[in-house]
């Protein structure tokens, strides 16, 4: 299996700290089945700046040590960039590391309470220059949780979007578990992956997961999802199922029907 955002590297971000807590990763994620994975640092997310050049010496050093303890698993580089206006500029710099090195896919994170404005301008200029963004856990996004169709004029105009392993097991929670059902059931994500940070809360959860999606959406769901990222690593085309919306039935439901109580209630207090 391949996992496409992992923070493996030791010491450059939130991750692991030590290349010891690199190498228990790299068992665990072994064991869970994951035979190759980008490397996926923070990067200009106004606390870790991680360089292309930094990232690529980075790599190939986990890669040698990886190598010589005899654990089987390919690394490749890679960053989870921070959205932000200086991206096309940086770009053309040489400065960012794509999913694939042919430099059609790239991960992008949304601030964890909201998506900016200028978002929607940028992908489109992005895609503009062949360039896919790749939405990186957007059940975590609040401005999403809130309203998850926000989502879908991204999808339908091109980008693509991953949901965390973790997140879909309910390690987050059963809101966060729900919403990540809700995405792949919308055809609002398009591959799964760890975003492992550590061996212990964040680890990489794949075998939950991936078991977990063929018990909700059938063995081809899974089979789909693991050409995704193989595609993606590839720089291949990603076929992509049509998007729909979300279902907000029930969250307005619930609503009306407070609305409806405190109405009723206000009522019996002008009564009284």
């Amino acid at each position: 299996m391949i996992d496409l955002h992992c923070h493996l590297l030791p010491g450059v971000d939130d991750g692991a700290r030590t290349l010891d807590d690199s190498l228990a990763m790299a068992q665990l994620a072994v064991s869970e089945g994951i035979s190759h994975i980008l490397v996926t640092p923070h990067h200009n997310n106004g606390k870790y700046l991680n360089p292309k050049e930094a990232v690529l010496e980075a790599t190939a050093a986990l890669q040698s040590e990886l190598d010589d303890r005899g654990i089987g698993l390919k690394i490749f580089p890679g960053q989870e960039l921070r959205i932000n206006g200086e991206i096309l500029e940086d770009i053309e710099k040489g400065d960012i590391l794509f999913i694939d090195d042919e430099e059609h896919y790239l991960l992008i994170e949304f601030p964890t309470m909201s998506i900016p404005h200028y978002a929607e301008s940028l992908f489109f200029k992005l895609r503009q220059k062949g360039i896919t963004p790749v939405i990186v856990h957007p059940e975590r996004n609040q401005a999403i949780m809130d309203d998850p169709n926000i989502l879908l004029p991204f999808i339908e105009r091109g980008a693509l979007a991953q949901v965390t392993a973790s997140s879909y097991v309910g390690a987050f929670g059963k809101d966060v578990a729900k919403l990540s059902h809700q995405l792949i059931e919308a055809n609002l994500v398009h591959v799964i992956a760890s975003d492992a940070h550590n061996v212990r809360g964040r680890g990489f959860h794949y075998k939950k997961a991936f078991t977990q999606l063929e018990a909700d959406f059938g063995s081809e769901q899974v089979a789909y999802f693991h050409q995704n990222a193989k595609n993606l690593l590839n720089g291949d085309v990603v076929h992509t199922e049509p998007p729909v919306e979300v279902s907000t039935k029930r969250k307005r439901i619930a609503i009306l029907s407070k609305v409806k109580k405190s109405f009723l209630t206000g009522m019996r207090r002008n009564d009284s």
